[in-house]
């Protein structure tokens, strides 16, 4: 009796997780062996486009992962069979369809009873859109910091204390000091005439405060010569949280200056072992909402031990009070069977520190069918939010620099054709924004 009783336990908890493994919102497969493939859930059949019928039992490297990047993903899939696991690994897919995709895998060691490896399970989560976005975060990034460095208009920065921390080509070209001389000096002190000095301090301190100056005169010394005068406009440098950091000066000459844009996403949901040993927080609750999973990363970030969360509200206890609605009007959608992929919950840890985890909450049901309460396997994104406010910022930033910059500014796409008109454009030449954007730049505006 006791032995059927561990027995029917034992294919409980099998079934219990099959279905979280083929409900799960993110992509999981396994494979033998030989490389050939013995899991393959919902998620990856969506994403790829081939069911499970179509995937059981053959080769994955051959059938589904690019030629080019075939031997790297045997290695890995070989470091795993020798019980080497593999965290945060970009695995290349390719589709039914010939799309491509990229997803950020886990590869957990798959063993028997004995503690024999029998071939390696995948967990991943697809990363391809945000691969998109940094790689064009990069370009964007690369972009402006040559077109900073390039331009055709002195461009510098100082932090709070006054020092240089930006200086480009075409200020070190006008004030004869190169980049290796200025940064980390103090502006004032080292490159501003002394009748000049009171001035530019109080422009300064103007934009540390929020208020920014248009068309002043800054001179730069070198050896008691001023070999130039810059017409400036100071504008405001903020961090992350809205604070100024600094200043950063463009001249009057500048010709384009573009958002820029901060990049880093921190990803991976980790179901290496699937529940307890994730790299990803994972929680479970019942019908009535209280704690039934807790994963030990989920312990880790918010600081409760399982033995504490285990049978306490979910809401009441885990969950800001301005946010507790939204969140069980989620699980409340969950214990009804409609899931939810990429809601931020905010989570409050045990010493008061406010976290933002990315969850995908699935519904958790019995071996009838029957819903007894839902999971929720989320992404740490606190980080992350605060790159986009800063992305956001920066860009805020950007956009009025050249908005309101005293020198005429434009942009123009591939075919010629207007996409950028500033305020100083439109007073210099007389056509509105609204009159330029869209035309061809050359027939339109240069003279014959």
């Amino acid at each position: 009796t006791q032995i059927r009783e561990i027995t029917k336990d034992q294919e409980r908890v099998a079934d219990d997780l099959s279905r979280l493994i083929d409900h799960a919102n993110a992509p999981i497969f396994g494979v033998d062996m030989h490389g050939k493939v013995t899991e393959w859930n919902r998620k990856a059949a969506d994403m790829l486009g081939f069911t499970k019928a179509e995937t059981m039992g053959k080769e994955l490297i051959e059938n589904f992962i690019q030629p080019e990047n075939r031997e790297s993903v045997k290695e890995v899939l070989q470091k795993a069979l020798l019980g080497e696991e593999t965290a945060n690994f970009e695995l290349p897919l390719l589709s039914k369809f010939r799309e491509r995709y990229t997803v950020l895998l886990n590869a957990t060691t798959r063993r028997d009873a004995r503690g024999k490896a029998i071939g390696v399970v995948g967990v991943g989560q697809d990363i391809t859109a945000l691969n998109r976005v940094i790689a064009e975060s990069k370009r964007v990034a690369d972009d402006l910091t040559r077109l900073i460095e390039t331009a055709n208009a002195p461009i510098f920065g100082v932090d709070t204390l006054g020092r240089v921390t930006e200086w480009n080509q075409k200020i070190a070209e006008l004030s004869h000091f190169s980049k290796e001389e200025t940064i980390g000096r103090h502006l004032v002190e080292n490159f501003i005439s002394e009748e000049y000095k009171g001035s530019v301090s109080y422009v300064f301190l103007k934009a540390l405060h929020g208020e920014e100056t248009a068309n002043f005169k800054l001179p730069l010394v070198k050896n008691g010569q001023q070999n130039a005068i810059l017409l400036l406009n100071a504008t405001t440098r903020r961090g992350p949280d809205g604070e100024a950091i600094g200043v950063i000066g463009v001249g009057q000459d500048i010709t384009m200056i573009n958002a820029m844009a901060a990049e880093q996403q921190r990803v991976a949901d980790d179901l290496a072992r699937l529940i307890d040993s994730a790299n990803a927080p994972i929680f479970g609750v019942d019908t009535e909402g209280m704690v039934t999973e807790w994963n030990r990363k989920a312990a880790n970030m918010l600081r409760y031990s399982k033995e504490e969360a285990m049978g306490k509200n979910l809401i009441r206890t885990f969950i800001l009070p301005e946010n507790r609605r939204s969140v069980d009007e989620i699980l409340s959608k969950a214990l009804q069977g409609v899931e939810t992929a990429n809601f931020e919950l905010p989570l409050i840890s045990k010493h008061g520190e406010r976290y933002t985890v990315l969850l995908n909450a699935t519904a958790r049901r019995d071996g009838q069918g029957n819903i007894t309460g839902v999971v929720g396997v989320g992404q740490d994104i606190t980080t992350l939010n605060q790159v986009l406010a800063e992305s956001k910022r920066v860009a805020d930033d950007l956009t009025r620099l050249i908005e309101t910059a005293n020198a005429p500014i434009f942009g123009i796409d591939t075919e010629g054709k207007v996409t950028e008109w500033n305020a100083k454009a439109s007073s210099l030449l007389g056509f509105s924004k609204v009159e330029t954007m869209g035309k061809n730049l050359v027939q339109n505006f240069i003279t014959e």
